[in-house]
């Protein structure tokens, strides 16, 4: 039962991160990369509006019983989130302090989309 949740968890964050994905680049934004993984955490979508980097986690829920996307994003969560983003910097050589860069939320709460820009 454990692995058939863990499963449908799967696929219901990769609909949402495509849902982003589609929702975002419609706004405008041009896609780089999806799911970066590192030691320090994940990035679910790395975009770009103009010159700037947007890292944006994607949260979803299907029900607000326990409280609507957006709140899931907690400090503990950014902290993990800013030190996977400061990673993908250092990896691809990107001086944090001349690229311009910033972090977005997209939660989405049914059918409910709210981009939630500079978090």
């Amino acid at each position: 039962m454990q692995w058939i949740k863990q499963q449908l968890s799967g696929i219901l964050g990769r609909d949402a991160e495509q849902r982003a994905r589609h929702y975002l680049e419609s706004q405008g934004l041009k896609y780089i990369q999806g799911n970066y993984r590192c030691k320090a955490g994940e990035i679910d979508l790395i975009m770009r509006e103009n010159q700037e980097l947007v890292f944006v986690e994607v949260k979803y829920r299907t029900k607000q019983t326990h409280g609507n996307a957006a709140e899931y994003f907690d400090m503990h969560k950014r902290r993990k989130f800013e030190a996977a983003l400061q990673h993908y910097l250092c990896a691809n050589q990107l001086n944090p302090a001349s690229i311009a860069h910033r972090i977005d939320v997209v939660a989405i709460d049914g059918q409910q989309i709210q981009w939630i820009k500079y978090v």
